[in-house]
């Protein structure tokens, strides 16, 4: 099923392949999703949604097998603070539900702050917009058709 961001990615002329999988409401770690799709957990990148107090709504992408470290995010972003979103704004703010939220061609084009592990594959999956589904491209592709920036914004799981 092509989804909103898989269009953007045709009229850009990106390469990609989307990995549908089942969806299992009580499991939707990006851990159980790596497992599915055929790829290591660091390579399945997850969009968590923030807010910081200067720059507003923000996206934080970051590997599957990590946690998102808010202090480094708030560095990265040039904010004081910042907090992940509420789940009951996540669609409201994106047009996504938990588990099919991506940073490609959604509601808004919010300022992306992705994970420098990114880079060190030749490919990397996340999420095309709705629960069962992932897209497989070059980190370089990802990166220029999000205009993330990029840093350590993960540490690992405690």
């Amino acid at each position: 099923m092509k989804t909103n961001a898989a269009r953007l990615l045709d009229s850009l002329g990106v390469k990609y392949s989307l990995r549908d999988y089942e969806v299992d409401l009580e499991d939707q770690s990006a851990e159980s999703v790596a497992a599915k799709v055929g790829m290591p957990a660091e390579q399945v990148f997850k969009t968590l949604v923030a807010r910081g107090d200067r720059t507003g709504v923000l996206m934080a992408v970051v590997p599957g097998n990590a946690e998102l470290d808010l202090k480094a995010l708030a560095r990265l972003s040039g904010d004081r603070k910042v907090d992940t979103v509420p789940l009951k704004e996540l669609q409201p703010l994106t047009g996504y539900v938990r588990g099919g939220c991506t940073a490609i061609g959604g509601k808004k084009d919010y300022p992306v702050y992705v994970d420098e592990t990114l880079e060190l594959f030749d490919e990397v999956a996340v999420s095309a917009g709705i629960r069962g589904t992932q897209l497989v491209l070059a980190p370089a592709d990802y990166l220029r058709v999000t205009k993330a920036k990029v840093g350590p914004i993960s540490r690992d799981k405690t």
